[in-house]
């Protein structure tokens, strides 16, 4: 029995423009007029020319008749790829020309045909794609941004919040500059910054939207002369920024990678200030005598209570299978950050996104503020609809006001904690509106209908983000400096 190969058939994933871009090509290669080709495959030339203008999708046995009139395989016809450089763009014309946005300026459409010179398909193209890169920019609404974060969050929680290739990545450096012990120095970051081929520069003029500049041309690194009092560590800010070269990073595609660097940049840097090694090794001390401690962690290592709250994220489940969730939340309640791979409810929105939710005022993260002495160590056990957490608590003062840091963890693990057995506990049913948000019926029979609160509207919340490939970045006060520095 002879075998019989089948034909391929046009389907929806056939581009139908390309199709007669490349039947017009092939067509004028073999010197055919539209008549010809009609007479040969039996169809009026008009319909051939719908098929060529890529507004007729043909059926299979008028594609079968045109390639065997030509003299090709269909294959030939059905490729995706453009037959020319110009035919190419006149492609790109008739996609660019289609898009709602351009069909929404209500002007004509440019037909990409032999009678329009090069320069001006060239031009309309550029054009066409600068107006589809602004329209891009301006997309990249807070809700752009918090269905990037919530997705991201997403991946950090199916990894434990554990970056085996960025560890590996920090341990090769520490190796590199002979580090062999406990925190990584002042020199030591010095030593690192001239591994990676890079000089540290500090100025007086940063533009005011960045926290660090680098010169790629002439491999320095300008930082400021005064920590920027925001709670940044001067030792983090230099890592952050090596940790883009280390790894090999790339401007940001999207808000989505801009916020994935980020992510990736502060690992590095906690992993060379609080390297792996030496960090398990303290914690699985800690452990065994049953006293965990986010400031004992911190201690050690002389860094930010932040940011040994985030380091314990990072080891504690993967090295010792304790599961945790953290939270950095203001005094008036609204998270900013957050982080959980043990099924604790965070409040969220329609997007998946956590920041800017008023967390249960029965969580730790807000009765810490009530309590008599907030600034000591603080414990709590919670009863939430999810099970039993226990968390830590530490309030940090910022210039926008006071902070909960919070690292929190099922109930059977808080014997691994020292404040494990602390006797402090409250019961949450949020997100039951009567737990702690809707007010006391006799309140609200006092009061409602004779209240207007005029709220403080955050405008950065209703704002879209700025532009730019890095956002919030002025490129021209970044270029600037760099001259004058240059």
């Amino acid at each position: 029995m002879k075998h019989v190969t089948a034909s391929p058939s046009p389907d929806s994933s056939v581009d139908l423009v390309t199709l007669g871009q490349r039947l017009r090509h092939l067509r004028r290669t073999r010197g055919m007029t539209l008549d010809q080709l009609s007479e040969a495959v039996g169809r009026a030339p008009s319909q051939l020319s719908l098929i060529e203008n890529g507004k007729r999708e043909p059926k299979l046995s008028v594609l079968q008749a045109i390639a065997a009139a030509l003299g090709v395989p269909m294959q030939d016809l059905l490729r995706p790829e453009a037959p020319s450089r110009r035919a190419g763009l006149e492609i790109e014309l008739t996609h660019l020309q289609k898009n709602a946005a351009y069909a929404a300026l209500g002007l004509p459409v440019v037909k990409g045909g032999r009678r329009l010179p090069p320069d001006a398909l060239e031009s309309l193209i550029g054009l066409h794609r600068e107006l589809n890169r602004v329209l891009t920019e301006q997309s990249a609404t807070p809700e752009v941004a918090r269905r990037a974060n919530a997705q991201l969050r997403v991946e950090m929680r199916q990894r434990n919040n554990y970056f085996a290739e960025i560890e590996k990545a920090a341990n090769k450096i520490l190796l590199s500059v002979r580090h062999t012990t406990g925190p990584l120095s002042q020199r030591g970051i010095l030593d690192v910054a001239a591994q990676v081929g890079f000089s540290l520069h500090y100025v007086n003029d940063l533009p005011s939207s960045t926290r660090s500049v680098t010169d790629l041309k002439n491999r320095r690194i300008y930082l400021p002369q005064v920590a920027s009092g925001k709670g940044h560590d001067p030792r983090g800010v230099v890592l952050q920024t090596l940790g883009h070269f280390v790894l090999g990073h790339n401007d940001p595609a999207d808000y989505g990678d801009f916020l994935r660097q980020r992510v990736e940049v502060n690992y590095f840097a906690a992993a060379l200030l609080m390297p792996e090694k030496f960090a398990v090794d303290f914690l699985t001390e800690a452990k065994a005598d049953r006293a965990l401690a986010i400031d004992d962690f911190r201690d050690a290592f002389g860094v930010s209570y932040e940011t040994a709250a985030h380091r314990f994220t990072n080891l504690a489940t993967q090295h010792f299978g304790i599961p945790v969730h953290f939270a950095r939340v203001h005094e008036s309640g609204i998270v900013y950050k957050a982080y959980e791979n043990d099924n604790v409810r965070f409040p969220s929105d329609v997007t998946g996104a956590i920041e800017g939710q008023p967390v249960c005022r029965k969580w730790a993260s807000r009765t810490v503020f009530e309590a008599e002495d907030p600034y000591s160590s603080f414990y709590q056990f919670t009863d939430t609809t999810a099970g039993t957490y226990w968390c830590t608590v530490h309030v940090e003062s910022t210039r926008s006001g006071e902070f909960s840091v919070t690292v929190g963890t099922p109930y059977e693990h808080a014997r691994w904690f020292r404040g494990g057995d602390t006797a402090s506990r409250t019961v949450s049913n949020c997100p039951d509106p009567d737990c702690c948000r809707r007010p006391p019926s006799d309140l609200v029979s006092r009061w409602s209908g004779n209240a207007w609160p005029s709220a403080r509207v955050h405008s950065h919340l209703l704002a879209a983000l700025p532009p730019g490939t890095f956002p919030g970045v002025d490129n021209r006060d970044v270029y600037d400096f760099l001259e004058r520095r240059a």
